[in-house]
């Protein structure tokens, strides 16, 4: 593809992404189904096909950004929650101890906020960590009252954060000896840019801190790397998952100092908001999320289907209480078992652990994916890639206010994905036995 024909799919994905943002409920599916499809055709001809730089694609990805900066996100309505408790954290309380379900008038535009964010969300106790309520009343210290300019500082926030994954995932690919090019499939990739710029959700800065922390862990810097993992960990629990992987990396001892940064980091940005029902308001939101609630799953939902034929009701809390103890199990494995000294190995199990938890969740929600098609860019595998496509599927539940999913269209997301996966695996495999063979003995 020459340079002319490449400027041109930037400037036809930009158009594209205005319609997306500006003019796409997400009520109409088949109008999200296309605007996205339409991306991802425009992503792939870039990223395969394309002469352009490296530098000249990271541009294109920030004007793709820029061009839905004022856009009220159109797929997902978890930023008025997110506006909710920064505005009551820079107005002194404690958002781990109110309802906006029962306190609407409590802060500036908070029963507008509530309608927004729906009265299942607005029924629970928060449960975002405590650096990601510090950067939610970020909007709120520029504006405390307008939604509009709101977004726009937390989308600001969330592209700077893009851009420091893009950073240190550079240096990692440079270090790894990898083709620096991959950066492109998470920082061009429409998914990414919808579902973290586009539709405000803090995976992006998660992975910002997780992206600094790795890199920063193969240079030996154990300390700074896990304070910024702690960091993550404020944002989004989900690293914790990734600790004890790093046990055959760093050994016993250092594994433990490494784990008691970041536990203590925790603690201590726990500490402005102790209270006798911190623990139990947070603690019950996160059960609430295992033991409830239910969308885009896929083994879960066979699991389910098996309960009904044998009990004959959703035994959702038997299994949310159970999967937990398999994905330690699935953990201790991964760390024992797998060669994680080495970085290649380490980044792959880190992929392989996070899939192995989100196809026994009972919950997927599409911005989830963010965490594994970071990793991927490390490995041999790109499988997420085509997950961060099929994803958009599991927006057909919203075609109507009942937010009944069509389980057809969540079987085919996943089996696409796991039959490419399977390709991959064996693909993998064979080149690694190719490569043995030819070694000298």
């Amino acid at each position: 593809m020459t340079n002319k024909h490449a400027l041109l799919v930037i400037f036809l994905s930009a158009i594209t992404y205005y319609l997306f943002g500006y003019t796409t409920p997400r009520t109409d599916f088949n109008k999200v189904f296309t605007y996205y499809s339409l991306l991802f055709i425009g992503f792939g001809l870039l990223y395969k096909f394309s002469n352009l730089s490296i530098k000249w694609l990271i541009v294109g990805g920030i004007l793709f950004r820029l061009v839905i900066l004022l856009a009220i996100p159109n797929l997902s309505d978890d930023f008025y929650r997110f506006l909710w408790d920064g505005r009551a954290l820079l107005n002194g309380i404690n958002p781990y101890l109110i309802l906006p379900k029962n306190n609407p008038e409590l802060i500036s535009n908070g029963i507008e906020l509530y309608k927004g964010m729906g009265s299942m969300n607005g029924s629970h106790f928060t449960c975002y960590p405590p650096l990601n309520q510090f950067a939610f009343s970020i909007p709120a210290i520029i504006s405390e009252n307008g939604i509009f300019i709101s977004t726009i500082v937390m989308r600001l926030t969330l592209i700077i954060a893009d851009i420091i994954s893009l950073y240190f995932g550079l240096k990692i690919l440079d270090n790894l000896n990898i083709d620096k090019r991959k950066i492109l499939l998470y920082f061009i990739n429409p998914f990414i840019i919808i579902e973290i710029t586009g539709n405000l959700h803090y995976e992006g800065m998660m992975i910002a801190f997780l992206s600094a922390s790795i890199y920063y862990l193969l240079q030996n810097k154990n300390h700074l790397s896990a304070s910024l993992w702690a960091c993550s960990v404020s944002i989004k629990l989900i690293p914790l998952l990734f600790i004890p992987l790093l046990y055959k990396k760093l050994g016993f001892k250092n594994l433990f100092i490494y784990g008691a940064i970041v536990l203590g980091i925790n603690v201590i940005l726990f500490t402005p908001f102790l209270s006798q029902d911190l623990v139990n308001n947070f603690m019950s939101s996160i059960e609430l999320y295992f033991q409830n609630f239910e969308f885009n799953a896929s083994i879960y939902y066979v699991v389910r289907e098996i309960g009904f034929w044998i009990k004959g009701y959703n035994i959702i809390g038997l299994v949310g209480k159970t999967t937990p103890f398999i994905i330690i199990g699935i953990t201790i494995l991964i760390s024992l078992f797998r060669k994680n000294n080495q970085t290649e190995t380490l980044l792959t199990s880190m992929l392989f652990l996070i899939i192995s938890y989100y196809l026994l969740a009972s919950v997927v929600h599409p911005w989830y994916i963010a965490i594994p098609l970071f990793l991927c860019i490390f490995t041999n595998y790109t499988f997420p890639v085509l997950w961060s496509f099929t994803i958009i599927l599991s927006y057909s539940a919203y075609k109507n206010h009942n937010y009944k999913e069509n389980l057809w269209l969540v079987f085919l997301e996943y089996v696409i994905v796991f039959v490419y996966f399977v390709f991959e695996a064996y693909k993998t495999k064979t080149n690694a036995e190719t490569k043995h063979s030819k070694l000298p003995y």
